[in-house]
């Protein structure tokens, strides 16, 4: 089999271009899930650093 050949049925095979796209999906749907969940859990840290310190001010004579 010439070098011609298989570089045509590498170009004209579409399954690898399936897999690499939804590759990407998937890595773009995991950075967004990433960034949501460290942004919830930064606002959850504040909310529970100002619940502790309202409570140390309260129990403060």
């Amino acid at each position: 089999m010439g070098l011609k050949i298989l570089l045509a049925r590498f170009a004209a095979e579409e399954r690898g271009a399936t897999a690499l796209e939804y590759g990407l999906i998937v890595g773009v749907i995991a950075i967004a899930i990433v960034g949501g969940v460290t942004a919830v859990g930064s606002s959850t840290a504040n909310s529970f650093n100002e619940t502790a310190g309202a409570l140390e001010d309260a129990n403060t004579p």
